[in-house]
């Protein structure tokens, strides 16, 4: 029997002026790493209205929407909606590692949700659905749909190869590729992986996981695996609830990712599922989202851009066409 699927998806209001008073203060306490930790990626590009139509509309079937909030609410929010489930930070994370600002904190203490369905989907506020999506698109055999496919490792300069790599290192404690290409054949040399295939061959070569490919889109997660990884790497779990803001030498989400591959625990997913988009490429953007081409995107905001504000309406110009009609998601004003 398949289990219920929960989303979660979670946001932060920059325009708050209690929270960036707050976040500001802690910015001068302590010695923060800035290119991590950049106004970037706290800015709101105002999608929230449109995920929620998007799931509405593409997603019926989902059993709860978990909203995962510092505390802040969109005015427009109908919290009253019986899907909806209002999550702030207090109620799910000790008091001592709050307030926080690493999304790192937020994301690995989700197994603390009580009411947080075994099978959930996580998505970041720049990810939504842009085509109809079933249950067996995210869970197959009660096991998440993904992509198992070995990808070294690539620094970058302000990016998170550090919180990357911290992962890995725990992966090679318990597990190496060899054993794991020979044990789950049919999993990782899916046809559904297309040219990145080629890299799964490659992989044979090394012992050791060099690192993983990582597609931008929402990631299929069981809570067991966030409970289980927390007992064995309570250290490196304690240790990044004490950051406050996000740091090279932090675990992440995709650890327990990583861990469900290398376990063989999923499902393959096909490469062409989804597809991540920067930005400034807006004429594109624009074309994905009429013609829906793929099933979920990622409008990424790791960039700097010179008109911010501009670059935001043509994009909401564009959301707002596709979603005109408002959602139950959202109150009647």
């Amino acid at each position: 029997m398949e289990k219920k699927i929960d989303f979660i998806v979670t946001w932060v209001d920059n325009s708050d002026q209690k929270w960036r008073e707050e976040k500001e203060k802690w910015e001068e306490i302590l010695d923060i790493n800035t290119s991590m930790n950049s106004e970037e990626r706290y800015r709101d590009w105002k999608l929230m209205k449109y995920w929620f139509r998007a799931v509405e509309r593409y997603a019926p079937w989902v059993n709860k929407v978990f909203f995962v909030t510092e505390g802040h609410i969109p005015e427009w929010l109908n919290i009253e909606h019986e899907k909806l489930v209002v999550v702030k930070h207090r109620d799910y994370i000790d008091d001592k590692y709050l307030p926080t600002f690493n999304s790192n904190v937020i994301e690995l203490n989700f197994h603390n949700i009580c009411e947080l369905s075994e099978q959930f989907v996580l998505f970041n506020d720049d990810m939504l659905l842009n085509d109809y999506v079933y249950p067996e698109d995210f869970f197959k055999n009660n096991l998440p749909r993904d992509i198992g496919v070995f990808s070294p490792i690539i620094p970058e300069v302000n990016g998170i190869s550090g919180i990357v790599l911290t992962n890995i290192e725990i992966i090679n404690k318990y597990f190496n590729s060899s054993t794991i290409l020979s044990k789950f054949t049919t999993k990782f040399f899916s046809l559904g992986y297309k040219k990145q295939l080629l890299k799964n061959v490659i992989a044979l070569l090394w012992k050791p996981v060099l690192g993983f490919y990582d597609s931008h889109t929402p990631i299929s997660h069981k809570k067991s695996t966030f409970k289980l990884l927390y007992e064995k790497e309570s250290k490196m779990f304690l240790e990044t609830y004490s950051h406050r803001f996000r740091e090279k030498t932090e675990i992440s989400h995709w650890l327990m990712r990583y861990w469900n591959l290398c376990q063989g625990e999923f499902e393959p997913q096909n490469v062409s599922f989804g597809k991540g988009y920067g930005v400034k490429d807006i004429e594109n953007v624009e074309q994905e989202i009429i013609q829906s081409k793929h099933k979920v995107i990622c409008i990424n905001d790791g960039e700097k851009i010179d008109d911010f504000n501009s670059t935001r309406e043509k994009l909401l110009k564009i959301l707002d066409k596709k979603y005109p009609t408002q959602s139950s998601y959202e109150k009647y004003m």
